[in-house]
């Protein structure tokens, strides 16, 4: 249903960082009619100076700074109607909670939060207050990924058996997780809950179900320390914006990028926070390879599998069903070249080029083959954007309110508590190496997200997987 108002939305902004940007840059501009930015916050005290002059150079005044031990009490004396949170994954629960509870919507970035802890407390918090919490799934919103949401839908496959899942993240993607805040655990969740959320969510989604019991096996096999010891790589700078004569293609000068220069790099005398740390460092507790089967309610079972140091990036999925198979293949990058470049995806081209440019991979292709037919190609059209042309109509919906959309892309917070499942069960299962019920996370008011899967009335079940 679309939000109407006669007055602009009064927002709030917490955590100012890079994917903060997307959303500052959407209310200085397209949205800038319907939304007024009003206050923000964050740890850093220079990054928010380094914002504040980006909007005096845009002729823009600053917001209000937010105090954030007492966010509930600005946010209830300031009016603000929502607070987008952008913040690093581990303060999430906290901040969505205090927004609430001041009076105020919440739209915050996958993941919901970052343990089953948090689940509970935004859970009780929602139950307590009556207020919102929209939790930003923007691959939803990629027309690939629509493309085979419909095939779903249109029951051209039948009834879904079977998935698998396989999402590949490049040297220079993947390894960026292992420089920053998500490193570790206990600020990310690891892969699991911070980006694989979105891949869970993609699934949940698909299929119109939930998760219902995990497995998962995985380990940090490429990226630290032991393992670059393992490899002979011997000693290495602790960060990579350093005046060695060295030149690593695992390495991130900030100085070589005016935004992560002006975020982070000036900004290290605040608090200490470097944003470019030797992927290869000592501390890392996160996985880099991780491998999960998934029982979903209805009596689907999927296969997954995350690898952070691959040479290309992109996905492949495949859903087996009573009537025929779908499959959906994506390039993202080509390849990441040594001298820091990157090959991109050129979807009009097939096959073998020049001997010195080796193969160039195609976008992105949708396959429909039907039992007893031939296989047909799905067009999907082309969307220009960041993830895969979703983000645009993700902020859309987020500043304009969902349309209607008999494919539901817009997403709840319950939404995010069904990804976010599959995610903390994974970690659970990693610690004690058996299989996890989902139920068994015992989430509070959010466990009848988790009891049902949302299907129309009727759809068959598999009981026995639910309990």
């Amino acid at each position: 249903m679309t939000r109407t108002t006669t007055t602009r939305t009064r927002y709030a902004l917490i955590g100012t960082g890079g994917r903060a940007q997307l959303y500052l840059t959407a209310l200085a501009g397209p949205y800038a009619a319907t939304g007024e930015l009003v206050a923000w916050g964050d740890t850093n005290a220079g990054r928010l100076d380094w914002n504040e002059r980006r909007l005096a150079e845009a002729g823009l005044s600053a917001p209000e700074r937010i105090d954030l031990a007492a966010v509930a009490a600005h946010v209830a004396r300031s009016r603000i109607d929502r607070v987008i949170v952008t913040a690093p994954d581990h303060a999430h629960a906290d901040l969505v909670v205090a927004a609430l509870e001041g009076g105020a919507d919440v739209v915050v970035e996958k993941p919901l939060t970052t343990d089953a802890d948090g689940v509970r407390r935004i859970a009780d918090a929602v139950e307590r207050t009556g207020r919102d919490v929209v939790t930003t799934f923007n691959y939803r919103y990629s027309p690939r990924n629509a493309a085979l949401k419909q095939v779903v839908a249109d029951g051209r496959i039948g009834e879904v058996t079977s998935v698998h899942f396989e999402w590949l993240l490049d040297t220079s993607h993947g390894a960026d997780y292992f420089r920053r805040w998500h490193r570790l655990k206990e600020s990310s969740g690891g892969l699991l809950v911070h980006k694989s959320s979105h891949h869970f969510d993609l699934v949940n989604w698909w299929l119109a179900d939930v998760p219902a019991r995990v497995y998962a096996s995985g380990g940090l096999r490429f990226y630290g320390a032991e393992n670059a010891a393992r490899r002979g790589l011997g000693a290495r700078p602790a960060r990579g914006t350093h005046d060695g004569a060295d030149c690593d293609p695992f390495a991130l000068d900030l100085r070589e990028h005016d935004l992560l220069r002006g975020l982070y790099l000036e900004q290290e005398e605040y608090d200490g926070y470097l944003r470019d740390q030797d992927v290869f460092g000592p501390g890392i507790d996160i996985e880099d390879n991780l491998s999960v089967v998934v029982d979903y309610a209805r009596g689907a079972t999927m296969t997954y599998a995350l690898n952070a140091h691959a040479p290309w990036e992109g996905y492949t999925v495949a859903l087996n069903g009573t009537k025929g198979r779908a499959e959906l293949s994506v390039v993202e990058r080509g390849a990441v070249l040594a001298d820091g470049g990157t090959r991109p995806v050129d979807p009009t081209a097939h096959g073998d080029t020049a001997p010195d440019e080796g193969l160039r991979r195609t976008g992105e292709r949708l396959v429909v083959q039907e039992h007893f037919g031939v296989a047909r190609e799905i067009p999907v059209p082309q969307v220009a954007g960041g993830h895969g042309g979703a983000d645009d109509a993700l902020l859309r919906d987020v500043f304009l309110g969902a349309a209607d959309d008999d494919l539901g892309r817009a997403a709840s917070w319950l939404d995010g508590v069904r990804a976010l499942a599959v995610g903390v069960a994974g970690n659970a299962s990693l610690a004690d190496g058996l299989p996890v019920r989902v139920r068994d996370l015992a989430l509070g008011a959010a466990q009848p997200a988790l009891d049902a899967s949302p299907v129309p009335a009727g759809a068959p079940r598999r009981a026995a997987l639910a309990g």
